[in-house]
């Protein structure tokens, strides 16, 4: 059975018609002081519950629904349930960079683990570690192919560049670059002020990227500052055209003047996340991921092998 939190529910959509199921009815509302009422419209009893919700803003109450909900099925003595959560919440927050602070990341997954979730399903974790937060199975579904896909289609015939947005990334950009045939790999080497949030210095290219279209690659693209500056280096660099691809689009606050003015040529997101209109320009391009989460949501239902659906590398 497969239930719908109210984050996200055109991507719930997406994902029951790929299924050819409906989501189950319920019914979910707000009281007056912004408590979060769930109930399930038909029976569960010893269902396998797969609960989607992207942790979209505001963050809190759509992370809160999920567990309300997950709540609601163990106690309606469902067999099984997964929390399918394609943007985790509080990726970022996976360690301490000073003292003092939380590991936020980790209380997620034991909020999820503690209303009840026996596995978690989840898009491009902003670092891998994020799995072993979790006491339970974690299947980490990677975007990369479907954005991939539509690099091939949309530039087959151009000189590219793959480029990590900094040194941290470098890894997932490899694995890009291999996925794209093997072309050049670069990265922008950057200083970030820790005190400071979202907010970055690109530095300097660190490869080769003069007369090529460099595709710039993320987990995630938030305020915009970072692929915009680095977008801005690898054009002053000599690069020919710079085309963005990352699979989560928060677009929190000045993102979406910055893309639209940073001089890249596209900008190509999957809808993890929603995307109203007031936050969509021309240069930007959504892809669905729904294909994706269908074909894992019917592995785990038929207990058959999420990994083989990434040739092996979830």
């Amino acid at each position: 059975m497969l239930f719908s939190g109210r984050a996200h529910p055109e991507l719930a959509e997406q994902v029951a018609k790929e299924l050819d199921v409906t989501i189950t009815p319920q019914a979910a509302y707000d009281f007056a002081n912004g408590e979060i009422f769930v109930r399930f419209e038909e029976s569960v009893r010893g269902c396998d519950a797969f609960v989607i919700q992207s942790h979209t803003a505001p963050i809190n109450q759509w992370l809160m629904e999920q567990l309300i909900m997950i709540d609601a099925l163990k106690r309606a003595s469902a067999k099984r349930i997964t929390a399918v959560v394609p943007f985790y919440g509080y990726a970022r927050q996976d360690k301490k960079h000073r003292g003092r602070e939380p590991i936020s990341a980790r209380l997620v997954a034991d909020l999820l683990k503690t209303a009840g979730a026996h596995r978690i399903m989840t898009i491009d974790l902003h670092t891998d570690q994020i799995q072993g937060f979790f006491d339970g199975p974690v299947d980490h579904l990677l975007a990369n192919k479907v954005l991939a896909e539509h690099l091939r289609d949309a530039y087959a015939d151009e000189h590219l560049a793959v480029v990590a947005p900094d040194s941290g990334r470098v890894r997932v950009a490899e694995k890009w670059a291999d996925t794209m045939g093997g072309v050049p790999l670069a990265f922008i080497h950057k200083s970030r002020d820790k005190t400071k949030p979202n907010e970055v210095v690109a530095n300097r290219v660190v490869g080769d990227v003069e007369g090529r279209v460099c595709i710039l690659v993320d987990d995630m693209i938030d305020t915009g500052g970072t692929i915009a500056k680095a977008t801005e280096a690898l054009l002053a660099d000599g690069a020919r055209d710079v085309v963005i691809a990352a699979t989560h689009g928060v677009l929190s606050g000045p993102a979406v003047e910055r893309l639209s003015t940073c001089g890249a040529r596209e900008v190509i997101i999957t809808n993890t996340l929603p995307i109203p209109d007031e936050k969509r320009f021309p240069q930007l391009t959504v892809l669905s991921i729904a294909p994706v989460i269908a074909r894992a949501v019917r592995e785990v239902f038929e207990d058959g092998s999420v990994t083989n659906l990434f040739d092996g590398n979830a």
